[in-house]
């Protein structure tokens, strides 16, 4: 079964912008390296958390583009290749991208045990919020 967005789009109204995102998204999902998780923490709170074993926090990039959550690691090998018997932990360049929905930004990362967790909240501005309409 393949999912498409076109059987979609006849049924909204200046949601395009929204399609073309997760389109190019779904699109561009990079596999594999690094592995990482994303947890819902409650109705406005999520967490994702990469594993990142033999990077350092300076080796680790992570920028808001409008939408999009971009995660850049670069990491020099502590060895030459010649030396290296059996390689099991990479060291390689990652890039990891994720869309955010609307008013979702990271508020805070931190770096454990090989472990990049970023802490994302929703914070909808209070013009934004639902309102009661009073009925006259």
């Amino acid at each position: 079964m393949t999912f498409t967005l076109d059987k979609y789009m006849p049924y909204t109204v200046g949601l395009d912008r929204f399609f073309n995102i997760l389109d190019m998204s779904m699109e561009s999902r990079e596999k594999g390296f690094p592995h990482y998780n994303i947890v819902k923490l409650g109705e406005t709170k999520w967490i994702i958390e990469l594993a990142v074993a033999g990077f350092d926090k300076k080796d680790i990039n992570i920028e808001l583009d409008q939408w999009v959550l971009n995660i850049r690691g670069t990491s020099e090998s502590r060895y030459l290749d010649d030396d290296i018997i059996h390689k099991g932990i990479s060291n390689k360049h990652f890039h990891k991208q994720f869309t955010l929905a609307e008013y979702i930004e990271p508020t805070k990362a931190e770096f454990e045990n090989g472990i990049l967790s970023i802490i994302l909240e929703q914070n909808v501005p209070e013009d934004k919020k639902p309102k009661q309409i009073k009925i006259k």
